[in-house]
């Protein structure tokens, strides 16, 4: 650690995912984003938009345009919202490769919890849960195609899985690794990252290859809304997303599996 420092034990979340819920993450987190794009309530609720544009993105865009008439137009309003989600898109991307680079995408990638050492490298001498902070923005970005109601549910609700499954692993490395996870905990953010690294750098090497490609999915939804935006149409959109979905599928059935575990 750079410095010592006497502090409380960091209390551990009570909200905490079991090991099923981890285990099949992903399978919740597509679902969460699938119901986010179908909003069935709406169906009997009726509080969505049923306009020409009645995704997130068609909404705001007009909310905009009406908000300050003669100083935006409705296409000035399309592109920065397109500008912004491509924005969060891109973050999400670079945080949650950045992670994986250090603690190995095979691990990202595992239905297990691991934690044979602590890593403090890359970001997580910045924060100490970059990948669930990365698939929160990303998820910003997916809500600009989804009906209103839609994308807060899946906002919200993704948001509070990331809490569980954060509150899980929490609890599985301060039993496992101990006293020098405690003290790192106490030096880190969970979730809000620090200006400036709160601890010395550990000897972990990054992995950049196998972490791009673990991340394709991210990639492909920013390359999506580069690519794709002009055409101002979110359902193509969408179907550049399920592309990106397949491709990561693929790709991850090819990359190495491990057991060995890397955590921080």
């Amino acid at each position: 650690m750079e410095r010592t420092v006497q502090m409380e034990q960091p209390g551990l979340m009570p909200f905490r995912a079991t090991g099923l819920e981890f285990r099949f993450r992903l399978l919740i987190h597509a679902v969460i984003i699938v119901l986010g794009f179908w909003a069935p309530w709406d169906k009997w609720l009726h509080l969505d938009s049923d306009g020409p544009n009645p995704h997130v993105w068609g909404v705001l865009a007009d909310h905009l345009y009406k908000l300050a008439p003669g100083t935006i137009s409705i296409g000035a309003a399309f592109n920065w919202l397109l500008i912004l989600a491509a924005i969060c898109a891109f973050v999400a991307a670079a945080l949650r490769t950045w992670g994986s680079a250090y603690i190995g995408a095979p691990v990202v990638q595992s239905g297990a919890m691991h934690g044979a050492e602590l890593v403090a490298a890359g970001p997580y001498r910045f924060m100490r849960n970059p990948l669930y902070a990365g698939l929160v923005i990303h998820s910003l970005a997916l809500a600009l195609l989804m009906p209103p109601t839609g994308a807060v549910f899946c906002v919200v609700t993704l948001a509070l899985f990331q809490l569980r499954l954060i509150g899980g692993e929490e609890a599985f490395l301060s039993a496992k690794l101990g006293e020098p996870y405690r003290a790192y905990c106490s030096l880190v953010p969970r979730i809000f990252p620090a200006l400036r690294p709160r601890v010395a750098a550990s000897a972990t090497r990054a992995r950049w290859g196998l972490a791009f490609l673990g991340e394709i999915y991210m990639w492909g939804v920013f390359v999506t809304f580069v690519a794709l935006g002009y055409r101002y149409n979110a359902f193509l959109l969408m179907r550049g997303v399920l592309v990106s979905l397949g491709l990561m599928l693929i790709i991850r059935a090819m990359l190495p599996r491990t057991s060995q575990a890397t955590e921080g």
